[in-house]
């Protein structure tokens, strides 16, 4: 009789649900789960911190729309990964963690990296349990993936003893569960009645808007979306993380009209992103208090939560949107947003103008939105661009457009510093095929730098452009604590890894740079000098006095 560990299962297992990628650093116990699931022909990719490991997985299950997988060894091991797990949670993207952990035969006993690792990820997951049996494997696997795709995704964790990963036990006892059954999605749809209800709200408005976020991507609702827009003649917007799901150039999207448009609805129709700071809460004076609120999201728990919703919809962001579609049709006239919709064009072209002539600056540092201004005039229109940072990010989220559904990664709605380079590297082994430039702030990029030598190693060809504003967070004054980090060489830190590595001071040599690193064929850092006094206007996130 055959006989099977609890480590050559576990990689049997994934590889029965269709994963075929995984990151990682090496570590008992794991190590030998990690060799048997190369042997079962996923692709291992060690990193050189867990927590980049979790945050590539993250970003690769985003780009491609499915399940991203990663590893850890026991303890510190383990617990590295909790950021970009907690990343995740908050992104409500669906991850599978896995972590060794100490034997279970030794709990108690004071045995090496013994703790509740199962507690430390239960308020960061869906989903977080141990397996005390290998023949149990495929059903906690299999459970795992279950949760973290069904309904609103979010991360797992599954929790692997070691005892446990070596124990052998007969193979025939072993039972797989079926991976269409495990990878299917549930996707209910709404009442037909609070569509009419729906219908009817959306012929009483003026001034309509449809504000959408990660829900439509993760449904791959993103055709639907862009034929309802059409039909109902409906201006659009997304929140950060949902941006490309309709090209940015689309005739309904007005940009730099946001702050117009969100003043200005009266009826706003919610789909796929939940109400939070992202979108002020959908609260006055961001937002016209008069306005209706037509809500659909696939949680139950997020319909009227901070705003109380005049139709709430619970189902899933593509069935729903077919259902309005066919509600829509016939039903109402897009004419009668005509005004609204000459309206935002006009504050659009106005607007697009004055920060065309903000971007064309030449001055010396180099201001933000130049380099920005030069990464957008460079990028291939399908390229994957991933921004991290907080002045960079605030200007590169003000003007440099996407064109393509999951084609735009940021630090999210957790706000993260460090996830720039491993989402990028996580993008591009997803897509390698496609141009993928990470934008990074100074401060942030040196969080995660070192993965510029995962990015060597396997030959990952992503390009990093840091803005060297010389510290963290732009201040007229220099007065934070800690806010200067100097001028660092990371071009010289990219050659000394075996990347390519350039530094740039004069704003004309800013895409020849970018030209180079593309063409160089291996990863590439371009450290441009940037203007420490630009202070990029937002939203307050917080108010931490009253």
């Amino acid at each position: 009789m055959a006989m099977v560990n609890g480590s050559q299962i576990l990689a049997r297992s994934l590889r029965r649900l269709r994963v075929d990628t995984f990151f990682y650093i090496m570590g008992g116990p794991m190590m030998a789960a990690e060799s048997a699931a190369m042997e079962e022909g996923l692709r291992g990719i060690d990193v050189r911190h867990e927590q980049a490991a979790a945050m590539m997985a993250h970003a690769f299950g985003r780009v491609k729309n499915t399940l991203g997988v990663c590893m850890a060894a026991s303890g510190p091991g383990a617990t590295n990964l909790v950021t970009g797990v907690a990343n995740a949670w908050a992104d409500c993207a669906p991850l599978l963690a896995i972590g060794g952990s100490a034997p279970l035969s030794q709990r108690g006993k004071g045995a090496f990296q013994e703790m509740d690792q199962v507690a430390a990820f239960k308020p960061i997951t869906k989903w977080a349990e141990q397996c005390t049996d290998p023949k149990r494997v495929p059903e906690f696997v299999s459970t795992a993936v279950r949760h973290a795709l069904g309904g609103r995704p979010g991360p797992v964790y599954l929790d692997m003893p070691g005892d446990l990963l070596y124990k052998q036990v007969e193979e025939d006892e072993v039972v797989y569960p079926s991976a269409d059954e495990c990878l299917a999605r549930v996707r209910p749809g709404a009442d037909p009645a609070l569509i009419d209800d729906a219908i009817r709200l959306l012929n009483q408005a003026e001034r309509p808007l449809v504000i959408t976020g990660s829900g439509i991507l993760w449904s791959g609702a993103e055709a639907e979306l862009e034929q309802l827009v059409e039909l109902a003649g409906l201006p659009f917007y997304t929140t950060p993380q949902g941006r490309g799901v309709v090209p940015d150039d689309h005739r309904l999207s007005f940009p730099t009209a946001r702050a117009t448009a969100f003043r200005e609805a009266d009826l706003l129709l919610v789909i796929g992103t939940r109400i939070n700071y992202v979108i002020g809460h959908l609260a006055p004076p961001r937002f016209n208090p008069a306005a209706r609120l037509i809500q659909v999201d696939i949680d139950a728990t997020e319909i009227g939560h901070n705003r109380p919703a005049d139709v709430g919809v619970v189902g899933d962001a593509r069935v729903v949107l077919r259902q309005l579609l066919q509600g829509v049709d016939g039903r109402v006239d897009a004419s009668r947003y005509a005004p609204w919709r000459e309206h935002l064009a006009r504050v659009e072209a106005t607007k697009r103008d004055e920060a065309e002539r903000a971007m064309s600056t030449d001055q010396q540092p180099i201001h933000p939105l130049r380099l920005c201004k030069e990464v957008r005039d460079f990028l291939d229109r399908d390229a994957i661009l991933v921004v991290d940072g907080q002045e960079i990010l605030n200007y590169g989220r003000q003007s440099i457009p996407t064109f393509v559904p999951r084609h735009r990664l940021n630090s999210g709605v957790f706000g993260t510093m460090g996830v720039g380079l491993p989402f990028g590297v996580g993008a591009k082994v997803a897509k390698p095929d496609t141009q993928v430039l990470v934008l990074h702030g100074d401060g942030s990029f040196g969080l995660n730098a070192m993965e510029l030598d995962t990015c060597a190693r396997f030959n990952i060809p992503v390009v990093t452009v840091v803005s060297l504003n010389g510290g963290w967070t732009a201040d007229p004054n220099r007065e934070k604590p800690g806010r200067d980090l100097g001028y660092t060489a990371f071009h010289k830190m990219a050659e000394s890894l075996g990347c390519y590595g350039e530094y740039v001071e004069d704003p004309a040599a800013i895409r020849p740079a970018l030209e180079r690193a593309f063409n160089s064929g291996c990863p590439a850092l371009v450290n441009v000098l940037t203007d420490w006094r630009a202070r990029a206007t937002t939203a307050p996130f917080s108010v931490y006095s009253t």
